[in-house]
C-alpha cells in the first residue's frame, strides 16, 4: 500500500473535495480520483461518497481514518531519520485559543531559535478534541485544561500554570459583594459542559445563585468582548495574556480553589522525544518568566 495514496484520502476529506485535495497536493483531480479508486479496490469498499462539487468520507472510511493517520505519521518519523532523539522531522502541537494567544507566541519563537530543523503544526481546539486527538496519535501533544478524569497510562502531563476565577463587569463591583454583582445583570456562562467551565459552574452552584443567563459560551476572548460592550458580567480563569482593557476585573479566588489547571499532554512513549521534552521546557521557562 503507498503512502502517498493514504494522504491523498486524507487530504480530500480535510479539504472536502478532491479539486481542493489536488490543489493541496499539487496534482491533478484526475491523479487524486484514480489514487482513491486505487485504495478502494485494495480495500475492497467504497471510500468517499461523491457529488459535483464536494467528497464525505464513509462509515467505512471514517472507521479505517485512525490507524490512516497512524500509518502516516509513522512513514514521516521514517522519512525524518533513523534516530529518534535528532531534533529534525515534525512536532503536531495542539492548544486551546487562550494558550495559542496568551502563552505560545514567546515560546514559538524560542523554540524556533533552539530548534530551527524542527517542523511545528499547530492545531487548535477545544480540550476535549485535542484530548482525543493526543489518544489517537493524531498529535504528538497539546496544551490544554486538565482532563476531569484518570489518564490511560498510554498518557502523561506536567503542568504549566493554575488560572485562579475572576468576576468580569463592565464597571467596577464597588461595595457590593461578587455574588450580589453576578444576579443583577445577565449572567454570560463559561460553557460548564467544558473542562474549564465546570469550575465557574461549581462557584455559582456551592453559593446557592441564580443569575439570569444570558447564553452559555466556550470562548473565553468572545466572553469579555460581550461584557467589555455592557451585555452582562461573568466569571472567567485569568487566562495566559488576559488583558482586561474596559472591563472591571473583581477577585474572588484567592486560594485558587476554582481556578483550571492548564497541562501539557502527551504520549508516554513519544515519537520523537528529544524535540517534544525541548518544546515542554521552553514552552514552561517561557510561563515562568511572563509570571
Amino acid at each position: 500500500m503507498d503512502i502517498r495514496f493514504l494522504e491523498s484520502l486524507l487530504a480530500v476529506i480535510d479539504t472536502g473535495s478532491i479539486a481542493a485535495a489536488a490543489r493541496r497536493q499539487n496534482l491533478t483531480p484526475a491523479a487524486i480520483s484514480q489514487r482513491i479508486q486505487t485504495l478502494e479496490k485494495q480495500f475492497r469498499s467504497a471510500l468517499l461518497t461523491r457529488n459535483a462539487h464536494s467528497a464525505k468520507p464513509t462509515e467505512a472510511c471514517l472507521a479505517l481514518m485512525p490507524r490512516m493517520r497512524h500509518l502516516i505519521a509513522e512513514a514521516q518519523a521514517l522519512s525524518d531519520g533513523l534516530d529518534a532523539a535528532h531534533l529534525t522531522g515534525e512536532l503536531s502541537i495542539g492548544a486551546i485559543s487562550t494558550a495559542l494567544t496568551g502563552m505560545m507566541p514567546s515560546a514559538l519563537k524560542r523554540f524556533a531559535e533552539a530548534a530551527p530543523h524542527v517542523r511545528l503544526r499547530l492545531s487548535p481546539g477545544a480540550s476535549d478534541g485535542l484530548y482525543e486527538a493526543v489518544l489517537a496519535g493524531e498529535l504528538d501533544a497539546a496544551i490544554l485544561v486538565q482532563p476531569p478524569f484518570a489518564l490511560p497510562k498510554s498518557l502523561k502531563t506536567a503542568a504549566l500554570r493554575r488560572e485562579r476565577l475572576v468576576l468580569i463587569s463592565p464597571e467596577p463591583a464597588g461595595d457590593r459583594q461578587p455574588e450580589d454583582v453576578l444576579t443583577e445583570a445577565p449572567y454570560i456562562r463559561y460553557d460548564p459542559g467544558s473542562w474549564g467551565g465546570r469550575m465557574a459552574a461549581r462557584f455559582i452552584e456551592e453559593r446557592g445563585l441564580q443569575p439570569e443567563i444570558f447564553c452559555d459560551l466556550d470562548g473565553l476572548e468572545a466572553i469579555a468582548i460581550l461584557v467589555e460592550r455592557g451585555i452582562g458580567n461573568s466569571l472567567v480563569p485569568a487566562w495566559a495574556g488576559f488583558r482586561p482593557q474596559g472591563l472591571s476585573v473583581t477577585e474572588i479566588d484567592p486560594d485558587g480553589r476554582y481556578g483550571r489547571e492548564i497541562v501539557f499532554l502527551q504520549s508516554s512513549l513519544p515519537r520523537r522525544p528529544k524535540a517534544l521534552d525541548l518544546f515542554r521546557k521552553v514552552l514552561a521557562e517561557t510561563i515562568d518568566q511572563s509570571g
